[in-house]
């Protein structure tokens, strides 16, 4: 009956150790940054995804039998002018390009910071099961990130923005649990035995690029009508070419010279095989050929993010008359940027 009594007591005992000593705590150990790569002003959004990697340790007196639950919240601070939705970043240019950091993966909800009234940060668990006094256990979030469509004024160069690490931590609480029966606190801040406690995170590495861009968009086909066969007055025409092309990115549009062209001169052909010579010009006055040598005859722009319209000038100019009949020609245009 004694020897009973005195392994309850031993029993008892066992349960009831204080864990004056027992400690979790928690760091970050790397943040990998948000690199969207090539992003195309004038098409759709591009997202990527950033982590945040980060260890807990319990360690106790019988910390073999004991467990830890903790929940950690991670704030990451605003851009350089102060922003979390969107934040943005720049170019040597002085461009920004927005984007966005968020909590889900549909982006959604914003990733903010302790700091911030509107915005909240990233909140996530970590389990540390029994048996494991002083093992490391790790963990890792992710930040989903989102360049959104429609920014059609940025210009081509390479965007970068450090979201400080001054303005970066992980506050954290924990519930230290007999044979692991507890559960996560209740926020981050609250809700725990343990907590709330603070450790640093780096800095936050945002990145991505822009290429000089065009798309042609139509280039309507010129018409001269019904002319005379006499050919012995000038006749006149004009069609559209219509490009978009990225901010500040210089571009050419060329004119080749047809595909019955002879000796470079561009002509217009009948089913019969008659002729019409005929050009192209940039200007009203028939002064300025357009051509498709580079740097020569070409027309010359630079590009604005929306749609801009060039005028083909086209011009018949006397010649000796021909037989009546549909004539045609077929000119490719080249957009160089």
């Amino acid at each position: 009956m004694k020897w009973l009594a005195w392994i309850a007591l031993v029993l008892a005992g066992l349960f009831v150790a204080p864990q004056a000593s027992a400690t979790t705590t928690c760091a970050v150990t790397s943040v990998t940054g948000a690199a969207f790569g090539p992003v195309n002003p004038m098409s759709t959004y591009v997202d990527t995804t950033a982590t945040i990697n980060y260890s807990c340790t319990y360690t106790g007196a019988l910390g073999g039998l004991f467990g830890a639950f903790v929940t950690l919240c991670a704030s990451i601070g605003p851009d350089d002018l102060g922003n979390f939705a969107p934040r943005t970043m720049i170019n040597a240019n002085n461009d920004r390009m927005q984007y966005g950091l968020f909590q889900d993966a549909g982006r959604t909800v914003p990733w903010g910071s302790r700091l911030s009234g509107s915005y909240t940060p990233g909140t996530f668990n970590l389990q540390i099961g029994i048996l494991s006094n002083g093992a490391v256990v790790n963990g890792s979030a992710t930040v989903y990130g989102r360049v959104p469509a429609g920014q059609s004024t940025l210009s081509p160069g390479a965007y970068t923005a450090i979201l400080a690490a001054t303005n970066n931590q992980v506050t954290y609480s924990y519930n230290e649990a007999l044979l692991s029966l507890g559960t996560f606190p209740s926020s981050c801040t609250a809700g725990g035995t343990g907590g709330p406690l603070q450790t640093s995170m780096p800095a936050v590495n945002v990145s991505a690029s822009v290429a000089a861009s065009c798309v042609l968009a139509t280039a309507t086909d010129m018409q001269f009508g019904n002319v005379s066969g006499l050919l012995n007055t000038n006749s006149n025409a004009t069609t559209l070419v219509r490009l978009t092309c990225t901010n500040r990115a210089p571009f050419q549009v060329g004119l080749d010279n047809g595909i019955n062209a002879s000796s470079g001169q561009r002509r217009m052909v009948s089913a019969l095989g008659g002729y019409v010579l005929y050009d192209l010009y940039t200007d009203s006055a028939g002064s300025q050929r357009w051509g498709n040598t580079l740097n020569t005859d070409t027309q010359s722009g630079t590009g604005s993010g929306s749609q801009q319209t060039l005028t083909v000038y086209g011009l018949i100019r006397p010649q000796s008359a021909v037989q009546a009949g549909s004539y045609r020609d077929r000119i490719t245009v080249t957009v160089t940027y």
